[in-house]
């Protein structure tokens, strides 16, 4: 499993706003520049920020990004979902009538997967960006 480069710079992104002072409007510019992300590539990640309800955006001469919960309240799972959507490791466990098998309830296989995509997400919501702002200082 990988995830993309998008989330990625979601990431770094929201980990930017997460360590400013709450509430801060910060203009996308200077998150590109200072977190070396594509411009063009930031906006498109801002808005499926903003559509999770994990980013604002304000418009106008005073406008940009701001952080719509406190930092503490945004995960690592969040983002993830925000960009890639919810964690699926395999097509089983995204549709079940993916099995070739059509076994999905007796498959060995499909359990362990199963286990194993929930303790991912189990870490990645562990994971809030106000440990991750503390660390990086």
């Amino acid at each position: 499993m990988k995830l993309n480069q998008a989330t990625d710079y979601a990431f770094r992104a929201v980990l930017h706003l997460s360590c400013l002072p709450r509430g801060r409007v910060v203009e996308a510019r200077l998150i590109a520049e200072e977190q070396k992300i594509p411009m063009r590539f930031l906006l498109k990640i801002l808005r499926l920020l903003t559509l999770a309800g994990i980013v604002e955006s304000y418009r106008g001469v005073n406008g940009g990004y701001v952080l719509a919960r406190a930092p503490a309240e945004i995960t690592m799972l969040d983002v993830v979902e925000a960009i890639e959507g919810p964690i699926k490791i395999n097509r089983c466990l995204i549709a079940p009538e993916e099995c070739s098998r059509r076994a999905v309830k007796h498959c060995p296989v499909h359990k362990t997967l199963f286990s194993i995509q929930q303790a991912l997400a189990g870490e990645f919501k562990k994971r809030n960006f106000q440990e991750l702002c503390e660390s990086a200082k």
